[in-house]
């Protein structure tokens, strides 16, 4: 259940090129704090940070499953493989 503890990333103005590392960082700290969800901010204006996410989790051993939030397109909640 996701509330307002939830850990959270705000992805928001950051570049392309850097995403990778943000989000690989934040799971993996997540993995070690023993945090089975957390929820990625991405926005929802072009879809670029979106894709380039969702990309990035369907590539980490780390991550169970992930969805878009159904209450905010911009955010991604993530489920990981504890």
């Amino acid at each position: 259940m996701i509330t307002s503890k939830t850990p959270r990333i705000d992805l928001h103005g950051e570049e392309v090129a850097v995403i990778y590392t943000i989000v690989t960082s934040f799971i993996n700290e997540n993995y070690k704090l023993g945090n089975k969800e957390i929820v990625i901010v991405h926005g929802k204006s072009t879809n670029i940070l979106t894709k380039e996410v969702h990309n990035i989790l369907k590539n980490n051993n780390k991550v169970l499953s992930y969805k878009l939030n159904n209450w905010n397109l911009g955010e991604t909640i993530v489920y990981l493989d504890l």
